[in-house]
């Protein structure tokens, strides 16, 4: 019998081409552990965070009028501001308020402009129609609404032990110390300390003594207001044309300072301040509406918390685009560091929320969900398929998932519980390419003609073969995809990384089934072995393929055996 004749395949498809190049190029392993390593670099540098952040901008104008009524502010300054500020490409709603002396008139930008053009617009329009302005009105206040750098990612309570021997003036003072070196930690944006006091001179009036000396409030304030009043530097120029500057030192330096302020007269004997008041250096009482609490912790559980103390509270912001966890890492280094220095000064403090953390634990949760995915995977195609051809699959799901982080990386995402749900919503779509090449390659190497074929040749012909109707029914799912991109509103732009990571995804998933899976098999997987000539492909018709005759499935071991002792 002679041998058999094979006809010279020719690719017709991109997949037979992309795994006809790759099959047996040197620099195929060296690009695969290259797209594995940018996956981890990007999925270890890229910025994690617990939501995507949505650009909303907007702002507010502060005009003041002293004297006018709120009819007058509404007319006026109001209406004609509102009127020019709708003149501004990409304003979505404008709103004013008009009270006595002023106006107050903000505007709220379309979800998605930027922020920094949006805020140059704003100003650039009232400040081109200053001209309108009515006379006595005072240079407007242009307040840009920060939304990106508003919400805290680390808040600290902080509060004193009580072997503090610290004062609460000289409490706060420290922590507005802390405050400072926080500000000072990169892509920190605001630090904000609330519950904190300052110090200051308390004046507390017997309103029996000002009745005795016929006296009022307004006449207290108006002493206590002369004493405090800034006084400005004399200057003067000598005949050398030398500048000389006379002032005076702070009015109030102590606490008897104020006790010796004059009030008045009575009978012809001086009234002081200290007759009628008492005068301390304390802190800004009036503020204590602002305080909060915090239970001290007590080291024995079975005893009940000891009775609340005052907290002062630090709120840190991070910029935008920059990674939670890395900015809340370097706050609580700086914190521990300190730690020494407070509980020598008996300052306690506890974490009340660390969003980093949070955006941590949700990413690294969602990413061991994907593993398990990836391992469910695996054990279900060992069955299908075998071992061998289950881990070339298994290896193109981390390939693709790479390639769509480091491209997600490259265009300014974070990682975000949403970017991953978008990971997590193709994963089954993403094995699809490869499982249809590495079945169709099984199907190949297990039909009659596997033995009359060159691997490589045999690995590209099953490539391409299945090239054309796989890149269509991808094509189809990255469309259902696309029109995602255009819902607008507040849900289009948290739901963004679906349609941007999806479609790329998929698209990645072509690449590497069509570029890995021929050359893994290449060289994981071998040709099975038949009997002497090859096993025998069954048909409907029952033809024998040794002797194009007739015969029974059953009676074919034995129409082998008789045709091989004709031959």
């Amino acid at each position: 019998m002679g041998k058999t004749t094979t006809k010279p395949y020719v690719v017709k498809d991109i997949a037979g081409k992309l795994g006809q190049g790759f099959l047996r190029n040197p620099l195929t392993a060296v690009l695969g552990i290259v797209i594995l390593a940018l996956g981890w670099i990007a999925l270890s540098t890229m910025p994690r965070e617990e939501d995507p952040q949505i650009a909303i901008s907007g702002g507010g104008v502060m005009v003041i009028m002293p004297g006018a009524t709120p009819l007058e502010v509404e007319n006026i300054i109001s209406k004609p501001l509102e009127k020019k500020l709708r003149e501004v490409q990409g304003i979505e709603h404008v709103y004013s308020t008009s009270m006595n002396n002023v106006g107050i008139v903000n505007v709220m930008y379309y979800i998605g402009e930027d922020r920094e053009d949006s805020n140059l617009k704003l100003y650039d329009k009232v400040m081109q129609n200053m001209d309108q302005m009515p006379k006595g009105v005072q240079q407007p206040l242009i307040k840009p609404f920060d939304i990106d750098i508003d919400v805290p990612i680390v808040t600290l309570a902080f509060y004193r032990e009580k072997t503090s021997k610290l004062s609460l003036v000289e409490f706060n003072e420290e922590l507005r110390k802390l405050r400072y070196k926080i500000n000072s930690i990169p892509n920190v944006a605001k630090t904000i300390l609330y519950g904190t006091h300052k110090e200051q001179f308390n004046i507390e009036v017997d309103v029996n003594k000002l009745s005795a000396y016929h006296l009022s409030m307004g006449q207290i304030m108006s002493a206590v207001k002369e004493l405090a009043i800034n006084v400005p530097d004399v200057k003067g120029r000598t005949k050398d044309n030398k500048l000389v500057f006379f002032g005076i030192s702070n009015a109030i330096n102590s606490v008897k300072d104020i006790e010796g302020v004059r009030v008045t007269s009575y009978r012809d004997s001086p009234v002081y301040l200290r007759d009628v008041a008492k005068v301390e250096q304390s802190f800004d009482k009036q503020n204590l509406k602002d305080v909060e609490f915090i239970y001290r912790p007590q080291n024995d559980t079975s005893k009940p918390l000891s009775k609340s103390i005052p907290q002062v509270t630090l709120s840190v912001s991070k910029l935008a685009g920059t990674n939670a966890v890395f900015v809340a890492k370097d706050v609580m280094k700086l914190i521990n560091a300190e730690k020494a220095h407070f509980d020598e000064l008996g300052i306690a403090y506890k974490k009340t929320r660390d969003y980093g953390q949070r955006a941590n634990a949700a990413v690294d949760e969602l990413m061991h969900h994907l593993v398990i995915t990836i391992i469910i995977i695996a054990v279900m195609l060992i069955f299908a398929l075998g071992w061998r051809e289950s881990l070339i699959v298994t290896f193109s799901v981390p390939a693709i998932l790479a390639i769509t982080l480091f491209i997600a990386y490259m265009t300014g995402q974070t990682m975000n519980r949403i970017t991953l749900f978008a990971f997590l919503l193709s994963l089954g779509l993403l094995v699809d390419a490869a499982i249809i090449v590495i079945e169709n390659i099984h199907r190949h190497l297990h039909s009659p003609e596997a033995q009359n074929k060159e691997m490589g040749k045999l690995l590209v012909e099953a490539t391409d073969e299945v090239g054309g109707p796989t890149n269509v029914a991808t094509l189809a799912i990255i469309l259902t995809m696309v029109p995602m991109a255009f819902v607008g509103g507040m849900m289009g732009s948290f739901m963004k990384p679906i349609p941007y990571n999806v479609p790329v995804a998929l698209f990645a998933s072509l690449v590497v089934a069509y570029i890995f899976t021929p050359y893994l098999s290449l060289k994981l997987l071998k040709k099975p072995k038949h009997n002497e000539y090859h096993d025998i492909e069954h048909n409907p018709y029952g033809i024998c393929e040794l002797c194009q005759g007739e015969h029974h499935t059953h009676e074919h071991d034995e129409h082998t055996k008789t045709v091989k002792e004709e031959k």
